[in-house]
């Protein structure tokens, strides 16, 4: 029996000690692993007394120390990992264009706060998504980001024909990330990740539409030392 594909790591969560992966094809995430029913929202999930989600259906989830991975499933959609500077706080988000445009990462790191009172040296890591040289969007999308400050928003859309622009998550997710207290030296990315480009690595439902898989991203609060 062949063993499970690698995810990928990223420096910035490994330096915090926890252990992590941003999915590629055939990756099942590890063992014991806790996600939620994504609905495209804005709702953030914690761990239950019973060791679920409450609430299941959300697009962000955080967990602490002693609690089990947490993680979200993509196939074109922005992964996004976190961790507190001790590695003892963890979250995951899925973004896609309307959880952005809704404020999901807002959201997420909103809870944050409540919950453990500061993003202050928290990293957050952007995974493999769709990007901007194969994103293309229509006038809706478009118009669903028209409260976005002008500085932000009009990189992050290039016209590539009438009606029509090529959409950079990343930058968006970025300015998300700063607006909800995380520095910009804390904000690292799975460069060059573009989910549809790769079609032996990732999966990609704008490539491959309803036969897409879901490429899995996980990570695991790091145990008190």
């Amino acid at each position: 029996m062949s063993a499970d594909p690698e995810p990928i790591i990223h420096p910035l969560l490994a330096d915090r000690g926890v252990s992590h992966g941003f999915g590629v094809k055939g990756w099942p995430g590890p063992a014991g692993l806790v996600r939620p029913r994504q609905v495209h929202g804005v709702a953030v999930a914690t761990i239950s007394a019973g060791g679920g989600l409450e609430p299941e259906a959300a697009d962000a989830v955080l967990a602490g120390q002693g609690e089990p991975p947490v993680g979200v499933v993509t196939a074109d959609c922005v992964p996004i990992l976190l961790a507190s500077r001790d590695g003892g706080c963890v979250g995951a988000i899925h973004a896609g264009w309307r959880g952005l445009a809704a404020g999901v990462v807002d959201s997420a790191l909103a809870a944050w706060q409540v919950r453990w009172a500061s993003t202050e040296g928290v990293a957050a890591v952007i995974g493999p998504h769709a990007r901007a040289c194969c994103y293309e969007v229509d006038a809706p999308v478009e118009r669903a980001f028209l409260e976005v400050e002008a500085t932000i928003r009009e990189p992050a859309f290039t016209a590539s024909r009438p009606g029509h622009w090529m959409l950079d998550l990343s930058l968006l997710t970025r300015a998300a990330l700063r607006r909800g207290g995380i520095g910009a030296a804390d904000i690292g990315e799975v460069e060059g990740a573009c989910t549809v480009c790769n079609p032996d690595l990732f999966e990609s439902f704008r490539r491959d539409g309803e036969g897409a898989a879901r490429l899995v991203h996980a990570i695991t609060p790091r145990a008190a030392v």
